[in-house]
């Protein structure tokens, strides 16, 4: 992290940063909610984020979405080949209790929105789903369910890529999460673990550059 980005006492200072990295401010919502807006303070580095965002009668807090395209070049810009394009939607919103039933909810919406968003193509490399809801507690059953999750669908046998569905859990004031193994963004919501939110989330770009490197 850069000076500019540590307000002096060794912690994160999100409008220097910003500054830093070219990003417009006043493209990056406020939220009420003191919690989210220190969450979106991490996520606005690799996401477009929205407030209050509604899909398909579902309403979420916040709403983020990040692209990732990439290509290969042949002596020139202007021959390139092997482009991909990678997405993450990020879903989140507070619930007064985290229960499996909207856990298995949430994972058809993606399903839904995977067939209405995504233009399966050769050049579609994989999108992902992330759904994140924020409770008082993590309760035992939700935890296991969470853990244990993994929904990953491939479009035309591979061919036209992958996309996946992946959750977590989180309990700001008891310090808890749960998240499923490809639900990377979910860090960014564990405020109190120290991590620095101008890098992307490893788990989506490495999923493309493995790709890139075969």
């Amino acid at each position: 992290m850069s000076e500019a980005a540590d307000d002096g006492d060794g912690s994160f200072d999100p409008k220097a940063a910003a500054e830093e990295a070219g990003i417009d401010l006043s493209d990056v919502p406020d939220w009420e909610d003191e919690y989210l807006d220190r969450v979106s303070d991490r996520l606005m580095f690799n996401y477009d984020l929205e407030r209050d965002r509604s899909v398909r009668g579902e309403r979420f807090d916040l709403f983020g979405e990040m692209r990732i395209e990439s290509e290969k070049r042949f002596f020139h810009p202007a021959l390139n080949y092997a482009n991909h394009e990678t997405r993450e939607f990020l879903f989140a919103r507070r619930v007064p209790n985290a229960t499996r039933a909207e856990l298995e909810r949430l994972v058809e919406l993606g399903h839904e929105l995977a067939g209405a968003w995504i233009d399966a193509d050769e050049e579609h490399f994989g999108t992902d789903f992330t759904f994140v809801l924020l409770a008082d507690a993590v309760p035992e059953d939700v935890r296991a369910f969470v853990a244990d999750f993994s929904d990953r669908t491939l479009l035309k046998y591979g061919y036209y890529g992958h996309y996946e569905v992946n959750l977590a859990v989180v309990a700001p004031d008891a310090e808890d999460a749960v998240a499923s193994e490809g639900a990377d963004a979910a860090r960014a919501f564990t405020l109190w673990d120290d991590v620095d939110p101008t890098r992307r989330e490893r788990g989506v770009v490495a999923r493309l550059l493995d790709r890139l490197r075969r």
